[in-house]
């Protein structure tokens, strides 16, 4: 970057003249993730007089805006509706500033004084930011907590009597303190006199640091290079949230591809894929490292010497098929029953959608079609088989790159899983040793919901939630309660030790599992079908009450072990 003189202005100069009049954000940036506290510590930083780093913007002349994509800054903010609207520079006849670093600070400056912020506790909630001014700042340094009184509050909250509250945005509306203060005069003569001053005082601080206060440095970078603003920016966003190669790619694909809005195709697709069956979260990182993966003769690996403009075409050339690959490889997996909880590696998801895309049938995904059918089997096989052996959580560059030399031999014809399980050294059953590990699994960890999913080789798993169930509730597994039933401290750490295991855990429709909810184990399974026990593998006892817990414990790991020794990925 060039050298030169920082400038410095005020709060209100930036957001009256600079926020969406000539100041907008790059494509190269990514989207708004600070939350509502983040947004309070900053106003309350300002307030105090703590430095909040500067700002970096790209100046671009008025005859080159129209060459590069821009976004507005967020005005009002929704957690469910996250996306930058695209700005529209018609009628703009002056230069131009782009934030290459500072994003998040401005548009929490932008939000607080302008906008709102909205999100989903228990009910939408569409919130502002205000100050208590009967709050006194505090004297104590402490770097956790707020020093005056910002929160974001509902519109109701303001009539609250137990808090002077201000909308802090109004104080744009006054250019002197005096007037702010006659503002309120009515409301604050409720107030005793010491509570008058406070009030009095954090206006006037409040008004300061907003009109007054010049806290805001910026310098404009002057350069028409677009990789050296690249450069700039992966400079100065080291910190904070950390810049994944994938977000490199999505700027300067924005910048490179030539037909089609990158930022726009990449979010959007993304969200897409997200709204498949139950719902998954995948993140725009998965969708480029497949768009790489799925390109002929590109790298799989994330290097920024990797995004060459050639490379950006080709992927844009490939757009469609990369993203017709991904939704179909979801949307099987989603019919197999595979969901967010249990795709504990997105890598291995990878190899499929590239043999799909080599897959010239139609209707792939939903076709009855018996060789179809068995193909899709095999898949489901192999995934399996290979999530829960985690082959790639370690070098999944080097894994992905085998499994493509193995793909590219099969092209349109039936699924190698035996081949790709060669080549990877993986073997097509489980050992004694994994599946006395298997049952040591406990509830809500790692490999728990996918390891019961082999429980249950025959469900129809298509859109359907399940949710991992205690089959004796875990309520009644506390040291009081089993020190109260008078077991000895041996059984009662037997108890401890296999209550949470996948022994005691079963998978059960949502609704059933409510139900069910804490019910006695011994009074629920005479309420159900014959076939409930051969469905969860519930083994034959004489009793099912709580004080024959280990001897089902000892049951069932009997059937458990059987039934994972039958798997044979062959």
């Amino acid at each position: 970057m060039t050298t030169g003189d920082y400038i410095n202005t005020t709060v209100s100069d930036i957001i009256r003249n600079f926020v969406n009049n000539n100041t907008f954000l790059p494509a190269i940036q990514r989207e708004y993730v600070w939350g509502t506290y983040e947004i309070c510590k900053l106003f309350d930083s300002l307030m105090c007089g703590y430095p909040i780093s500067s700002f970096l913007f790209w100046k671009i002349r008025e005859e080159d805006k129209n060459k590069w994509n821009a976004y507005e800054f967020i005005r009002d903010f929704d957690k469910e509706s996250p996306h930058n609207k695209e700005a529209n520079f018609a009628g703009l006849n002056k230069d131009l500033y782009l934030v290459l670093d500072g994003q998040q600070r401005m548009t929490s400056l932008y939000i607080g004084l302008k906008g709102s912020y909205s999100y989903f506790y228990y009910r939408k909630r569409k919130e502002v930011l205000a100050i208590d001014l009967l709050k006194q700042p505090s004297n104590e340094i402490n770097p956790d907590e707020l020093q005056y009184g910002f929160a974001f509050i509902e519109e109701s909250e303001f009539a609250n009597p137990e808090h002077c509250w201000y909308k802090v945005g109004d104080i744009l509306n006054f250019d002197k303190p005096r007037e702010a203060k006659q503002s309120i005069s009515n409301k604050i003569a409720l107030y005793s006199d010491k509570q008058q001053q406070i009030i009095e005082d954090n206006l006037e601080d409040l008004h300061n640091m907003v009109h007054t206060n010049r806290c805001i440095n910026y310098y404009d970078e002057k350069t028409d290079d677009y990789d050296k603003v690249v450069e700039i920016f992966v400079r100065t966003n080291t910190g904070g949230v950390k810049l994944e190669y994938s977000d490199i790619l999505l700027s300067t694909a924005t910048a490179k591809w030539k037909k089609l809005n990158a930022r726009e195709e990449i979010y959007n697709f993304t969200d897409s894929l997200n709204k498949i069956g139950l719902g998954y979260r995948f993140g725009k990182d998965f969708v480029m490292k497949g768009a790489m993966y799925l390109t002929e003769g590109l790298p799989i690996q994330y290097k920024v010497s990797s995004f060459t403009r050639e490379n950006l075409e080709k992927i844009e050339d490939n757009w469609e098929t990369i993203k017709s690959s991904l939704s179909q490889t979801i949307s099987l997996l989603s019919n197999f029953g595979f969901n967010d909880k249990n795709i504990v590696s997105k890598n291995a998801v990878l190899p499929i959608s590239y043999y799909i895309k080599n897959k010239t049938v139609t209707n792939f995904v939903n076709s009855s079609n018996q060789d179809l059918m068995k193909i899709k089997n095999d898949i489901q096989k192999w995934f399996v088989l290979n999530t829960i052996r985690n082959i790639f959580g370690s070098s999944s560059d080097t894994t992905l790159k085998q499994c493509q030399e193995i793909l590219e031999q099969y092209k349109n014809k039936e699924f190698p899983y035996q081949k790709l399980n060669e080549k990877l050294s993986v073997s097509s059953t489980f050992n004694e040793a994994e599946i006395n590990n298997f049952l040591l699994y406990t509830y809500g960890t790692k490999y728990s919901y996918l390891l019961l999913t082999l429980l249950y080789p025959d469900r129809d798993w298509l859109d359907k939630k399940y949710a991992e169930d205690h089959i004796f509730p875990q309520s009644e597994f506390t040291r009081p309660k089993l020190v109260k039933r008078g077991y000895s401290e041996d059984k009662i750490q037997a108890y401890l030790s296999n209550y949470n295991t996948i022994v005691n855990l079963e998978l059960l429709e949502e609704n059933e599992n409510k139900a069910k909810n804490a019910t006695q184990f011994d009074e629920w399974i005479k309420s159900r079908d014959s076939n409930f026990k051969k469905r969860h593998l519930i083994p034959e006892i004489e009793h099912y009450d709580f004080d024959h817990f280990l001897d089902f414990i000892e049951a069932r790991k009997k059937l458990l072990i059987q039934r994972y020794t039958e798997f044979n990925f062959k």
